[in-house]
């Protein structure tokens, strides 16, 4: 099996935020800012790269019946060592992402995949695929950031990219979100039905 194709395609064509629409609880919540993106993109590759893992290790000894509790306690432990490891090297972005990183335990990508991929391929695939959704997700919620920052406030990453702009207060606040985040799924659904 090629892992590159597994790799790439939570980047492009099984994107979680742009193509399948998961998660995105905490896109509206922290993207408001790259650096929050950035910070949550980390947290939660961090747990789908860990979960795919052990998931995909463990999964011939989980009977069952209780396959998705055992996922959600993997889930669970990785979730809580990416809060104390913010908490203790970056308790500022630890305070700006407030009660989405341990949302991550209930996030639907990082379920989905454990699920639906890490219990049925090899330890390599899950990697490969848990780095893809990661990466992906990662991306789509920093260029959603991007753009709410930008148009929100004038600055990117607290440097002034657009001197004498009037932001628009409102794509800093969860209305732009939601702007964004369907204009965006618009323009790459349009896109999706062009190669189509």
């Amino acid at each position: 099996m090629k892992l590159l194709p597994e790799f790439l395609k939570g980047i492009i064509k099984q994107n979680p935020i742009f193509v399948l629409a998961l998660g995105l609880c905490p896109v509206l919540a922290v993207s408001t800012s790259v650096k929050n993106a950035l910070g949550m993109g980390a947290a939660a590759t961090f747990v789908l790269v860990g979960s795919n893992c052990i998931v995909s290790l463990i999964k011939k000894g989980v009977p069952d019946t209780i396959r998705i509790p055992c996922f959600i306690i993997v889930i669970a432990t990785f979730v809580t060592i990416a809060e104390l490891v913010m908490k203790a090297y970056s308790p500022a972005l630890n305070r700006a992402l407030g009660i989405y990183v341990p949302l991550i335990v209930v996030n639907c990508v990082v379920l989905g995949r454990a699920e639906a991929f890490a219990s049925r391929r090899t330890l390599p695939a899950s990697l490969a695929d848990a780095l893809g959704m990661g990466v992906g997700f990662t991306l789509g919620l920093a260029l959603i950031s991007a753009v709410r920052e930008l148009l929100g406030s004038g600055q990117l990453l607290g440097y002034t990219l657009l001197p004498g702009f009037q932001p628009a207060l409102m794509m800093a606040l969860p209305p732009g979100a939601l702007l964004v985040i369907g204009g965006m799924l618009g323009f790459f659904n349009l896109l999706k039905g062009r190669k189509e």
